[in-house]
């Protein structure tokens, strides 16, 4: 039997995912594989990018959970510093092209796996290609904005401006507080954490100035000031106002990098991301593949296809894409939308549709809001937690919870998950069989009693 030939554009946890699974299902006798990554590290946690910059992760390895040495040991031919330009689809072939040298090469493949991730939305503004202006999306990145800082470290009076509030621009200008500096958030919403209502997002907001953050809502950048040497040194605003800036990093958000699809024709969706079947195969094209950051994905609540970009979600693409090309089978049936993060000791967590998403979707519903604390009022820990919940109306169907607390607090977003998945009523979700102990939660827990404020007012709408 022939060799196939997988080539994998991605080096990270799509990517080196789904190259992975397939080499545990076909041996190199039967499958050649092929892996490109054009920056300098692969299998690494973005995630915890933050948390290196802060200082609670020793060192920027320790965010790697697999080398390129370990991958070639597993017969994949991971080739570093090497992006593609270019897919010939009729040819069966990537154009490739050496960061280091400039050469380029041709590279054949029977199947194609494509996981190019997502790269942080820059703005098109005066001075956003400044020295000092950093997006933070791969760990490139982390290390070019460590290597910023390390410039001035030790010095007096260091200031940053973070440029968007939603879970990169929280969680960094965290790290950035843990650094020395002096932060200013700036971001266009009512509130931070656009990913909640503003109602919670209110609260992320009082966290923030108890950490010395000042966040300024309403706030449209217009312009990146520099010096006469071409580093940032201030951040402008539609309303006239300048921040004073040493770093500046973009926290806008990530949009899916698909520039080679959009020009070799592949299907695209509404956010620009790859659109898929449930095997994660590129609709229409029976050898080609595509996960992590830069597909959409069905949002299970709202029936509709979303750009989701999460860690959580890459993996399984890769493990269901790896599947496949390996002769087996597995499908990816769409997601909730559970994200997680913390300011501080706040932990804040959603899940499932927020009122504008539910509005969006066409839904009609009521939301309930209550304070609880994470253990039983009396325990020690106790910490206070708010819970938001959304249920359709009539049908009582759950929609979202979104939860903002203390130690202990984010996790429980979890039951919400399971239950929105399930497609449970708030009915359901009252009569659920949790835990119980003081140390670990009141009598009645908090998404308990979310559910059952959430099925009366169900109830008293009609």
């Amino acid at each position: 039997m022939a060799t196939e030939r997988l080539v994998v554009v991605g080096g990270d946890a799509a990517g080196m995912s789904a190259a992975s699974q397939a080499r545990r299902l076909k041996g190199p006798a039967e499958l050649e594989i092929t892996a490109f990554e054009r920056g300098h590290f692969t299998s690494y946690s973005a995630c915890g990018i933050p948390y290196w910059i802060g200082g609670q992760v020793p060192g920027r390895d320790d965010l790697i959970a697999r080398t390129p040495e370990e991958h070639r040991a597993r017969d994949i031919d991971l080739r570093m510093r090497t992006e593609v330009v270019e897919l010939d689809l009729a040819g069966g072939r990537v154009r490739t092209r050496d960061l280091d040298s400039g050469s380029e090469a041709w590279t054949g493949y029977d199947k194609l796996v494509l996981a190019t991730g997502a790269r942080p939305v820059r703005p098109r503004l005066p001075g956003i290609g400044a020295h000092g202006v950093h997006g933070v999306q791969t760990l490139d990145d982390g290390q070019r904005l460590m290597d910023t800082l390390e410039r001035t470290e030790g010095t007096e009076g260091r200031r940053a401006v973070v440029v968007g509030a939603g879970y990169i621009g929280v969680e960094m200008a965290e790290a950035l507080v843990a650094r020395g500096y002096e932060v200013t958030v700036l971001h266009r919403g009512p509130q931070p954490m656009a990913t909640l209502d503003p109602d919670m997002g209110a609260l992320v907001h009082s966290a923030m100035n108890r950490m010395g953050i000042r966040t300024v809502s309403g706030a449209e950048v217009t312009k990146v000031l520099t010096d006469d040497h071409g580093a940032v040194r201030a951040v402008a605003t539609a309303a006239g106002d300048e921040y004073p800036a040493d770093v500046v990093v973009l926290g806008i958000g990530v949009e899916p990098r698909t520039a080679l699809a959009r020009a070799a024709g592949l299907p695209l969706g509404e956010s620009g991301g790859i659109l898929t079947d449930l095997s994660m195969r590129v609709r229409g094209h029976e050898n080609i593949w595509s996960g992590g950051d830069c597909v959409e994905v069905l949002d299970l609540v709202a029936g509709r296809m979303r750009h989701i970009p999460l860690g959580t979600h890459a993996n399984k693409h890769g493990q269901v894409i790896g599947s496949g090309v390996g002769g087996g089978y597995a499908t990816f049936p769409g997601v909730v939308g559970t994200a997680v993060s913390k300011v501080c000791d706040l932990e804040i967590a959603r899940t499932g549709l927020r009122e504008r998403d539910a509005l969006s979707a066409g839904l009609r519903f009521v939301t309930a809001t209550i304070n609880s604390t994470t253990t039983a009022g009396y325990y020690p820990t106790a910490a206070d937690m708010t819970v938001k919940m959304l249920a359709e109306l009539r049908t009582g169907r759950l929609l979202g919870v979104q939860i903002v607390g203390g130690a202990g607090s984010a996790k429980r977003v979890d039951i919400a998950a399971v239950a929105l998945t399930a497609g449970m009523t708030v009915d359901q979700v009252v009569s659920l069989d949790l835990g119980y102990a003081p140390p670990f939660s009141p009598v009645w827990d908090p998404v308990l009693v979310a559910a059952r404020k959430a099925v009366s007012a169900v109830r008293a709408a009609g």
